[in-house]
């Protein structure tokens, strides 16, 4: 397989700089995910690295080889589009073995290859249909056994699984994750949907405007976010923000209050913070109870049952929309009054400037 290196990475058109000099290293047999809002840079990123899109300045290696002139036919990769693009004259196999066939592989040669990603995509059963005939999961099942039988030492998928119904994608998430460990590849893959890098990813690398925010495996960045972007935006439903200003110090804890008065105790050193500074208090939804005894009052706006579990959005006394994620056993109405009782070893701090305080 491959290593990819990026050092520097820059694109530019006309005089907008979407790409802002991205470094990276993807490893070796690593899944890889890059993700981010729309129009932060992850799919144009692909396309430099596929070779489709030209690089304005800095460096690409594929196996600390230097590929930023090379076309995209002689990198060695394949691309896995959101579209299908299967020609719809052909069948299952002659769609996956095209490829190879313009190459001059022998029909000997192109049959076994087929033979070999279709039983790792469980296509066997499929292969003299069209695609008319399939489903849109054994349409992108084609398309990635297309890119299988090339054998190629990196693999980039650019969102193959929008164009898909809910239980379909987790179904081939699924598939694409058990797929990445039995071929051992290399893949970079980028999506719009945190849930998806959640899931799939040996590592996450998180865009925002051109710029790479983190990149850390998926629990490093839940659990250790390095700044609210990046809080924010992994984790569903996504993290709580409370305003909060430091009222004192000791030792090993602050005291937080709320715009409403409340007071909230955190673990941190006192070296990190001083009175006065006001701060981002983050508390991800399955950290907080609701509880008689709670430090922070609410009004419930709307229940979410999912059944095993419910999503309750409350207005808290000091102005802030929360979630709250409780047992589906518990019963709470709209417009009942409630308290909240945050778990103290799971605050997340962050200072003026949106930066992680630890």
């Amino acid at each position: 397989m491959a290593t990819v290196d990026l050092q520097q990475l820059r694109k530019t058109y006309n005089s907008v700089e979407i790409i802002k000099g991205i470094d990276l290293t993807v490893r070796d047999q690593e899944l890889t995910v890059f993700v981010g809002p729309s129009g932060c840079g992850k799919s144009t990123l692909l396309r430099m690295i596929a070779g489709l899109e030209e690089i304005t300045s800095g460096e690409l290696l594929i196996d600390g080889q230097r590929v930023n002139e090379v076309p995209a036919a002689k990198r060695g990769l394949a691309l896995v589009f959101q579209s299908y693009a299967l020609y719809p004259h052909m069948t299952v196999a002659e769609n996956m073995s095209f490829s190879l066939k313009l190459a001059g592989v022998s029909k000997a040669e192109r049959e076994a290859k087929v033979m070999e990603a279709a039983r790792i995509l469980h296509l066997e059963p499929l292969l003299d249909r069209k695609p008319k005939e399939l489903s849109g999961g054994q349409r992108q099942r084609v398309a990635i056994g297309r890119a299988i039988v090339r054998h190629p030492r990196l693999f980039l998928f650019d969102e193959p699984l929008s164009n898909l119904d809910a239980a379909l994608r987790v179904r081939m998430r699924q598939e694409l994750t058990k797929l990445h460990r039995e071929l051992k590849a290399t893949m970079i893959y980028v999506t719009h949907d945190q849930v998806e890098a959640m899931t799939m990813a040996d590592r996450i690398v998180v865009l925002q405007a051109g710029v790479v925010e983190q990149v850390g495996t998926p629990m490093e960045l839940y659990q250790h976010p390095k700044n609210l972007f990046v809080a924010g935006f992994i984790g569903s439903p996504r993290m709580n923000f409370l305003t909060a200003i430091v009222v004192s110090v000791s030792d090993a804890r602050v005291a937080l209050e709320l715009t409403d008065g409340t007071v909230i105790h955190a673990s941190l050193p006192a070296s990190a913070v001083s009175v006065g500074h006001t701060i981002t208090l983050g508390i991800r939804p399955e950290h907080i109870r609701l509880s008689a005894t709670g430090s922070i009052g609410a009004q419930v706006q709307l229940v979410e049952r999912l059944g095993s579990e419910s999503y309750v959005y409350v207005q808290a006394n000091s102005g802030e929309v929360l979630t709250v994620r409780v047992s589906g056993e518990v019963n709470v109405a709209p417009e009942e009054k409630v308290r909240l009782a945050p778990d103290s070893d799971f605050l997340h701090l962050f200072d003026a400037i949106g930066q992680r305080i630890s």
